[in-house]
């Protein structure tokens, strides 16, 4: 069974629980300005629909939920989608998110996945891509581009290239003008 490195925590199968103590408002980096990821049932109902689809897994600290991560299994299970990663703020930066991401590719390995998939929202400006008016005929040549612009406020893509996973494509006004979504992979 993985383990932490600094909490000594152990990876767990996700099942619904009325006792499981999270809250998806915590989401890492990310905002949902178009739904309620903060109230329980809200939270309730993103296990469920991950459950549904796929696999997920959660990373525990005592009794206390401190991130989950879920793999939607496409392409007849060859490819599984990671979403979402969440890990609560008081646990960011301290390896769960990477130990998440790790587990959730062992899995999906052992599966008979050949790549995990991920899109990354750029709704409030942090990448270079949400500074040009007009991506469409940029593309792909823009894709190797992609760079934080703050970096005390970085993006998630650098996460997750710091993961493995490449830059793959971008719908450009996935989330509205100049509101990409970042699409990365990587194969297992």
């Amino acid at each position: 069974m993985n383990t932490f490195p600094s909490l000594g925590s152990p990876f767990f199968p996700m099942e619904l629980d009325p006792t499981i103590n999270f809250s998806l408002k915590d989401r890492s980096s990310e905002s949902r300005p178009d739904g309620d990821w903060g109230a329980f049932e809200g939270a309730r109902q993103e296990v469920r629909d991950v459950l549904e689809e796929g696999s997920a897994f959660c990373a525990v600290d005592g009794d206390r939920v401190v991130g989950w991560i879920g793999g939607l299994h496409v392409y007849h299970g060859k490819v599984w989608e990671l979403h979402p990663l969440v890990v609560a703020p008081a646990a960011r930066r301290s390896g769960i998110g990477r130990a998440l991401v790790a587990h959730l590719e062992d899995a999906a390995r052992a599966a008979g996945a050949a790549t995990i998939m991920l899109g990354t929202d750029d709704e409030d400006g942090r990448t270079t891509l949400s500074q040009i008016d007009d991506l469409y005929p940029l593309l792909p040549g823009i894709l190797c581009e992609i760079a934080s612009l703050d970096p005390a406020n970085p993006h998630p893509v650098d996460f997750y290239r710091s993961c493995g996973y490449a830059v793959v494509g971008v719908l450009p006004d996935a989330n509205g003008v100049r509101k990409p979504d970042i699409y990365m992979a990587k194969r297992l």
